[in-house]
């Protein structure tokens, strides 16, 4: 059996706050403005995985109410979203992800995120696909108010 899972996310740009993006610390003036890291690749993969194998989603299991989660490393609600699907009877057949920002330049930390993101949730690196676009200075993302991200993850039964 197969299932599939979508996840969206997206946080402001700010002031005093790294950019974390996959878990990696990217050189930029703005971070992103959050509960947690506000890493909205790791959040919209979370999503993704928590939505295919039928567990609700970020906000349930990670709340950002609970002060546990207050500037955690998305790579730990990651790794627990991980585990939520292994202990379903699901493992993850592959992930296709974008991030949707006008700066900074995304290309050059692909492959440090897909390191991360293959070591966090214990899959081979070709399972992983991360893009990386602009929307040609249209929308928030345009004007760099902010950064999006969009994920898709299949599942498959153990």
């Amino acid at each position: 059996m197969y299932r599939i899972g979508n996840g969206y996310d997206v946080h402001r740009l700010t002031q005093g706050r790294k950019l974390i993006l996959g878990g990696v610390d990217i050189p930029h003036g703005l971070g992103l403005d959050g509960h947690s890291d506000a890493d909205v690749l790791c959040h919209a993969l979370c999503d993704s995985l928590l939505g295919a194998c039928g567990a609700g989603d970020l906000g349930k299991h990670f709340p950002d109410t609970d002060t546990k989660w207050k500037d955690v490393s998305s790579l730990v609600l990651l790794e627990k979203s991980g585990k939520l699907v292994t202990d379903r009877g699901f493992k993850i057949s592959n992930i296709d992800t974008t991030i949707v920002a006008q700066q900074p330049k995304i290309a050059p930390h692909i492959e440090s995120m897909t390191t991360n993101i293959s070591e966090t949730l214990k899959i081979d690196r070709t399972q992983i696909n991360i893009k990386a676009t602009t929307t040609e200075q249209l929308g928030f993302e345009g004007r760099e108010e902010g950064i999006a991200a969009y994920a898709i993850a299949l599942l498959q039964t153990k």
